[in-house]
């Protein structure tokens, strides 16, 4: 019976020291960036020996990958359209609830755009990821737009797309550089009113134009 008990709580440690880990790692990579973060300073800051965070984590750019990783889960999450309300309402339900999971958990865009930002001869892992994920809440807007407005060509979408997310980029800049100076649920509200109205003159230029070529 002890030999049962064992693996049980040798995993539950392991998963403590793990999110030990990455909660350390997010406050020194916060505070210094990717380059001033090393596995010495998330040990210090952590509490638990080098040797520890290595058992989990291959090196330091596997570990804010996994970092970016964990919180994008929560994040994703927000970027959904909620099925009930008007169009213009659902879209600002949509833009509400990513800016609360900005606020929630900062780190993945935070970390995120640090990386984004930067050139290296050998690309970071954790850089790779933050694209990864990156495009994927992209194909979730751009999905949005279509439902929408599924006349739009390819190149309208796009440009609505690209909009709304580096919007969404700067308004996240600008609490960090604000802080509690900076609303940021009611300037996503903005945000998803101005997406709302860019994508109705989009459509209103897109019926034009069909009845000017017809």
């Amino acid at each position: 019976m002890p030999e049962d008990r064992k693996p049980r709580r040798t995993r539950s440690n392991g998963e403590e020291s793990r999110r030990r880990i990455l909660d350390a790692a997010v406050e020194v990579a916060s505070e210094r960036g990717y380059d001033g973060t090393s596995i010495a300073l998330v040990s210090a800051s952590c509490g638990l020996p080098a040797s520890s965070i290595y058992w989990h984590f291959k090196d330091k750019d596997d570990l804010i990958a996994a970092v970016i990783e964990r919180s994008f889960a929560s994040w994703l999450e927000a970027v959904t359209l909620p099925a009930e309300g008007t169009p213009r309402e659902r879209i600002t339900a949509m833009s509400i609830h990513i800016a609360k999971a900005l606020l929630d958990s900062p780190d993945f865009l935070r970390l995120g755009l640090m990386l984004a930002l930067e050139r290296r001869p050998t690309e970071p892992r954790a850089r790779t990821m933050f694209l990864e994920v990156r495009d994927e809440a992209t194909r979730r807007i751009a999905d949005t737009v279509r439902e929408f407005a599924p006349e739009l060509d390819g190149a309208s979408v796009h440009l609505l797309t690209t909009y709304a997310v580096a919007s969404a980029d700067g308004l996240f800049i600008a609490k960090e550089i604000g802080g509690d100076t900076v609303d940021l649920l009611a300037l996503f509200e903005l945000h998803a009113s101005l997406v709302f109205d860019a994508l109705t003159g989009l459509r209103a230029g897109n019926r034009k134009s069909t009845q000017e070529h017809s």
